[in-house]
């Protein structure tokens, strides 16, 4: 391991054990040794679907390589990027371990297009790149929600100072009164390191009327179901959230096949 690559992990290192104390009591569902590296792409004008054939057809060399595919979302609406690209890398040892760096090499080779070529191929194609790795739920979690989906919600934030925690606490809140009111949660990722995001949630749908269907249920059970997940009311889930972030990002995206 070359010594720039040693000095990345420790620092790496240092912000997952960081990260393993504060999601252990309040966020079940995130597992500090599941590590996902999410890229955000944009491609350069006119190379969308060139970029997309790209990944498409990355596919078979992460296979022969034996790490875990991508789930790959397009954008459909809202933020600038065009593709956003999950990889579940296990942990970060793992990922800059040279095994799986030579595992990748070899399997890009066999296939006509090395790592390395595989990576300048994508940067000939993209205008903005963005990357962050974070803790989230287990893969078998996330495939199980994904298989199927035909849109998913993206949500990203950037928590105000000082209410990082509040923030994550919030978003499980939000979940509770999901699963009280029949409907399925978000999957929470908190950031390790990179991009400035310090959470993302990620909803999966049907398709877009089923993400903009209310729940047929009483009023008062609604009401009922907010104030048992911890919310004043109803009416104040997202007036709460909104004093938690500094800002955030919404996408819909569709599954790429």
């Amino acid at each position: 391991m070359s010594p720039i690559v040693q000095i990345t992990f420790k620092v790496l290192l240092f912000h997952l054990c960081v990260v393993s104390a504060a999601v252990a009591a309040p966020a079940a569902q995130i597992n500090a040794d599941t590590v996902y590296r999410t890229v955000l792409l944009r491609a350069a004008p006119g190379s969308l679907n060139a970029l997309l054939e790209l990944y498409v057809n990355r596919r078979p060399v992460y296979q022969q390589a034996g790490v875990e595919q991508p789930v790959l979302m397009r954008h459909s609406q809202g933020d600038q990027w065009d593709l956003m690209a999950l990889f579940p890398i296990g942990s970060m040892s793992d990922y800059f371990g040279e095994d799986r760096a030579s595992s990748l090499d070899q399997a890009g080779r066999a296939a006509g297009l090395s790592e390395e070529a595989f990576q300048d191929s994508v940067r000939n194609l993209v205008a903005f790149r963005e990357e962050v790795f974070v803790a989230g739920p287990s893969v078998e979690v996330l495939r199980e929600q994904a298989k199927g989906a035909g849109l998913y919600h993206i949500e990203m934030f950037v928590a105000v100072a000082g209410r990082y925690d509040d923030l994550v606490d919030q978003r499980q809140m939000e979940n509770a009164y999901y699963h009280a009111t029949n409907r399925d949660g978000n999957l929470i990722f908190i950031r390790l390191a990179g991009a400035r995001w310090d959470v993302i949630t990620i909803g999966f749908y049907d398709d877009m009327q089923q993400f903009a269907a209310d729940p047929d249920l009483p009023r008062e059970v609604l009401e009922q179901a907010a104030v048992d997940a911890g919310f004043q009311s109803r009416s104040t889930i997202g007036t709460y959230l909104r004093e938690l972030i500094h800002h955030h990002n919404d996408t819909l995206a569709v599954p790429v096949r």
